[in-house]
């Protein structure tokens, strides 16, 4: 009897040991997992970064655009294969994009600092059946992007804010809040300025209250703000499409630019102001503007100061329907012609050929310059500037939650001063249109006081542009939206007459027409925004 409670005293002690063994090697007490936490403080979709008391928020959209008789951003027919309407040119292009943004915020006693970027994943044809204009992309790698797994990244916004300040890719303190955009889908409605995907900048913006503002900044002019300047004494300085080579020098200031602006619930309204550096490179120049052994001894012209201004309006809660608006903006540039014939890319020059009643063809030609220059005795005494206005706008309505509509135009005019005929008999030239049509002559014969003949013609490289299109929008869901838009436009040139001359292959050396011109295209879009 006395076996079995020393038993069970022995067990017991065994458990304890056993139970004490075990407990000795649980590990230290976890710590409590970090889960996310929501931002609530900048709007929906924020939150924290774990560890830390910045916000963050991811973003974008994911888009298909098709544009047939256009280009892959919904630019008109308005140069090369498309222009020359020849074999070459596609009847339709396509592009799918996704776009990734990444916005940063944190709370300081300066203010929130806030990062933000945008990066574009897309991939479209770059390349060309034509041989002779294959699209350059990037340093010639158009062929390598237009293959099956191809495609490239292209960096829209990189910028850091901090106080007032912004610093790095963002759109210019110029610009209205719609840029390019008052209603259409396309990247090519002309009539003012565009940076919609970012200049490297500086600027301050200071809020006064009541939705009062103004910025102030200094943009970087090189790929947004530049068209080209022309030398007309280089060998063959205007070609067969009416255009010639560039000799801008290289970036020596910035744009200086600014804006104030009234944003309240009636609507927008804004004046914005920019100057523009106009400089030439060199008074001697090979063919195609290739500088050679004489160009830095025989001088330059001295550098010019252009400029630009704008003024934009939006107008809310008209009475065709809620979340109706007008927006409109007008411009005017001198030297500074990328504030008014902008897109989100280069500015175009145009050539479009059609339909003639007696030559092989007609065509109409349009030359996008910040300035031209002849050098030596009779020239145009330095950089002589382009002036150029331009009116865009429309008016959105929204029939009911799933459709809407936009009806879009823009006109957009370019003017080289100077008479017609200036120098037709080579007295000497001093202005812009002069010197242009005396290089136009020598490879467009047949310039003439009046341009009745067949073979003869007046010179005139003023021209003017317009646009009128209308889109429609279906959002069957939220965040999902289906476009269709067409777009109409009009080239209204200002030569007269006909020429026989080569024009750019595959056309033939023939009688061409000068004639305005016209097109019209078709784009598709459908994206998701997430």
């Amino acid at each position: 009897m006395i076996r079995v409670p020393i038993l069970l005293l022995g067990s017991a002690a065994g458990l304890i040991a056993v139970s004490g063994a075990q407990a000795a090697d649980l590990p230290v007490k976890a710590k409590a997992v970090e889960y996310v936490r929501i931002c609530s403080l900048y709007g929906a979709g924020f939150f924290f970064i774990p560890g830390t008391d910045t916000c963050i928020k991811i973003g974008g959209y994911l888009r298909a655009d098709t544009t047939f008789n256009g280009g892959v951003h919904g630019a008109p027919a308005w140069n090369s294969d498309l222009g020359q309407q020849n074999r070459y040119r596609d009847y339709f292009v396509g592009r799918a994009r996704m776009a990734l943004t990444v916005d940063t915020r944190t709370a300081t006693e300066y203010g929130v600092v806030r990062t933000f970027g945008q990066g574009d994943f897309q991939f479209n044809n770059f390349g060309s059946s034509n041989p002779t204009t294959l699209t350059a992309f990037p340093g010639g790698l158009a062929n390598a992007l237009s293959v099956p797994g191809g495609g490239y990244v292209a960096v829209e916004f990189l910028f850091i804010q901090f106080a007032g300040f912004t610093f790095g890719k963002s759109a210019s303190a110029y610009a209205t809040p719609w840029q390019g955009f008052p209603g259409n889908i396309n990247s090519s409605l002309l009539g003012g300025q565009n940076t919609d995907t970012g200049v490297n900048n500086i600027q301050y913006n200071a809020e006064f209250g009541n939705g009062v503002s103004a910025s102030i900044g200094l943009d970087d002019p090189t790929v947004w703000d530049r068209t080209a300047v022309y030398n007309l004494s280089i060998p063959g300085a205007i070609g067969a499409n009416g255009t010639g080579s560039n000799a801008y020098a290289g970036t020596r200031a910035p744009e200086i630019v600014g804006r104030i602006r009234v944003d309240q619930a009636w609507g927008l309204f804004q004046l914005s102001a920019a100057a523009h550096e106009v400089s030439g490179s060199y008074n001697t120049l090979g063919a195609g503007g290739v500088p050679t052994a004489a160009s830095e001894i025989s001088g330059h012209p001295e550098s010019k100061w252009g400029g630009a201004v704008m003024a934009g309006l939006q107008i809310k809660n008209i009475p065709t329907g809620a979340g109706d608006d007008i927006k409109i903006d007008a411009s005017y540039a001198k030297g500074a012609t990328k504030y008014v014939i902008a897109t989100s890319g280069t500015s175009p020059n145009f050539a479009m050929f059609g339909d003639s009643g007696f030559g092989y063809q007609s065509v109409g030609f349009g030359a996008t310059t910040d300035g031209v220059y002849l050098p030596g005795a009779g020239g145009t005494g330095g950089i002589a500037l382009t002036t150029a206005w331009g009116v865009r706008g429309a008016f959105n309505h929204n029939w009911d939650p799933y459709w809407s509509s936009s009806l879009f135009g823009s006109y957009s005019s370019v003017r080289y001063d100077g008479g017609a005929n200036d120098n037709l008999l080579g007295a000497g030239t001093s202005t812009a249109k002069g010197a242009y049509c005396a290089a136009f002559a020598v490879s467009h014969p047949g310039q003439a006081l009046a341009g009745n003949a067949a073979g003869a013609y007046t010179c005139n490289p003023d021209f003017n542009v317009s646009q009128l299109g209308v889109v429609t929008r279906w959002t069957p869901v939220k965040n999902l939206t289906f476009s269709g838009e067409v777009q109409w436009f009009h080239l209204d040139q200002k030569m007269s007459g006909s020429s026989v001359f080569t024009a750019t292959a595959p056309k033939p050396n023939a009688l061409y027409e000068f004639k305005d011109q016209d097109t019209v295209l078709l784009q598709l879009r459908v994206q998701r925004n997430f």
